[in-house]
């Protein structure tokens, strides 16, 4: 006879923390800065479920520098949010210093995250973002330049890069090594070359060789981590210190409770039902509100609705209606059309958000003769943040 074992099934280890500079890390998960969607609203929301780093949209150095408005508006942090983490985009190390003093002067951030991965061709193309590895002098002296400005305030920096730019142009051991010389408290990879954007699988196993390479601080990985398992599975495969999660929160900001359980060794929680998600939505909707006054705040929801609703029985004309929402009256009255018991669906796993497709890297006329040039790009200092 068959007998069934209908004992627990055993918890999994807890997952360690992992430390940048003084701030301990716990669950070892980063919120990857996101364009137009990590606001103070948004990163309230996922630090709600869980802790971890949460970091704020990037922020360009010369904007900072300048005092661009919306930058500043861009830097607003919880009065309980600590540490406030900032990302920053540069390719000149005097204003990347600069605004690294700005920052340690006016007391802005306790956490200095480096952009190195951006992929979009309005960055490559002025030699910016992911191609910037690639000149491996001036890359260095961009991330030592931070370091020593944040220095006297005890402020980590840390690094963020691809695989570098292509199959033929490949970065990111160099540039996990020059980080780490130069000071950086933790280097985190994006399994991806610029060229795959986000198409394709990341290739975690470039995580596992910079894990072997950079020994003295933290190696992050980043791709492809659209639940608690990816997550596990990634720190099992890699040996990588913690998980940076970007496109998979979104609509989904629960994830992070997801994964504080997971490291934690406890059982992974249930997707939530469709009630939860309501209201889960509405609430991300009234942060957004608070931030930025109704009218705006609900206009910025709607770029959110159709990853908090996917694979949900939800019809097209009230889908439509969804992504006109213009008040909380108006959300709450559609919400109220919705059945509270559908239970969360299977259609809702996996990749979320732009995927796109590969394609060639558009960089600067003769950017690839010299990779030890450290002469700055003309014009590659974006004036606006964001991305």
């Amino acid at each position: 006879m068959t007998v069934l074992d209908l004992s627990p099934a055993p918890a999994r280890p807890a997952a360690p923390a992992f430390q940048i500079g003084p701030y301990r890390v716990d669950p070892p998960v980063v919120l990857a800065p996101m364009a137009g969607i990590t606001n103070v609203a948004f990163r309230r929301l996922c630090r709600e479920y869980g802790a971890g780093l949460f970091v704020c949209e990037m922020i360009t150095s010369r904007a900072l520098v300048e005092r661009h408005p919306k930058t500043l508006e861009m830097i607003t942090f919880d009065p309980d949010e600590h540490p406030r983490s900032m990302q920053l985009y540069g390719v000149d190390p005097v204003t990347m210093g600069r605004a690294v003093r700005m920052i340690v002067d006016e007391n802005l951030a306790d956490h200095v995250d480096m952009n190195f991965g951006c992929p979009v061709p309005k960055v490559t193309r002025k030699g910016g973002g992911s191609a910037l590895p690639y000149k491996r002098r001036l890359f260095g002296e961009i991330v030592r330049a931070a370091v020593r400005a944040a220095e006297p305030a005890g402020i980590p920096v840390t690094v963020k890069f691809r695989i570098g730019i292509d199959d033929d142009h490949i970065t990111y051991l160099d540039a996990g090594r020059i980080a780490e010389d130069n000071g950086a408290k933790a280097v985190a990879l994006h399994g991806r070359t610029a060229a795959q954007r986000y198409s394709g699988t990341a290739d975690w196993s470039a995580i596992a060789r910079l894990k072997e390479h950079v020994r003295t601080i933290p190696v992050l990985g980043n791709g492809d981590i659209f639940s608690a398992d990816d997550a596990l599975r990634m720190m099992a495969e890699t040996g990588c210190d913690g998980v940076v999660v970007g496109r998979g929160c979104l609509g989904r900001p629960w994830l992070f409770g997801d994964l504080q359980a997971a490291f934690a060794g406890a059982p992974i929680p249930p997707g939530p039902p469709l009630g939860e998600v309501c209201r889960v939505l509405k609430r991300h909707g009234e942060l957004l509100a608070d931030h930025m006054g109704e009218q705006k705040g609900l206009r910025d929801l709607r770029k959110h609705m159709a990853q908090y609703l996917r694979g949900f029985p939800v019809g097209s004309e009230l889908r439509h209606r969804f992504g006109l929402v213009s008040s909380l009256a108006e959300l709450d009255d559609l919400l109220a059309e919705l059945d509270p018991n559908v239970p969360f669906p299977v259609d809702a796993e996996g990749p979320r958000g732009r995927q796109g497709s590969a394609g060639k890297v558009v960089l600067p006329e003769g950017w690839l003769d010299d990779p030890d040039d450290a002469t700055v790009p003309a014009g590659a200092e974006i004036e606006h943040s964001g991305g």
